[in-house]
């Protein structure tokens, strides 16, 4: 990453927001929202993918649920949504990207590329979550709200 006058230099990343609810346990009959780390809806800036098993862990920075800080944690791709290519200007994320380290810049092609991979992971994995389990009535995690 360069450094300019003004600080660091922007860098393209794909970003994305944390599910509003998520189902869990036995036959994914309950429902929590967001993540143990994240607010429902918050956006995290995805900092390395994990490709080796298919894309199923991201390595992610955003701010954290209860302290506001911001935070670098993995996490499981079906609990994000929207991916989309963004150039970041934000020092705090550009910081915390130094820290994840052994990161190549991307261009926004690139960006939006990986952005469109891995919504269709994300839709993937949160599909075979519980195939066969019935939804839980007025049902609110992020299949049903967006109707995947």
């Amino acid at each position: 990453m360069k450094e300019t006058d003004n600080g660091p230099e922007p860098v393209w990343m794909v970003a994305a927001n944390v599910v509003a609810w998520r189902r869990r346990g036995a036959g994914g009959q309950q429902l929590f929202p967001g993540t143990r780390s994240f607010k429902g809806g918050a956006k995290v800036y995805v900092a390395r993918v994990h490709w080796g098993p298919g894309g199923d862990r991201l390595t992610v920075i955003g701010r954290e649920r209860h302290t506001g800080r911001w935070i670098v944690i993995d996490t499981a791709t079906r609990h994000l949504h929207g991916f989309r290519p963004k150039l970041v200007h934000t020092p705090r994320v550009l910081a915390r990207l130094n820290d994840v380290g052994n990161r190549r810049e991307l261009g926004p092609d690139e960006a939006l590329t990986i952005s469109e991979t891995l919504e269709r992971y994300a839709q993937q994995y949160r599909a075979e979550l519980s195939p066969h389990s019935p939804h839980p009535d007025r049902c609110l995690c992020h299949a049903c709200l967006t109707g995947e």
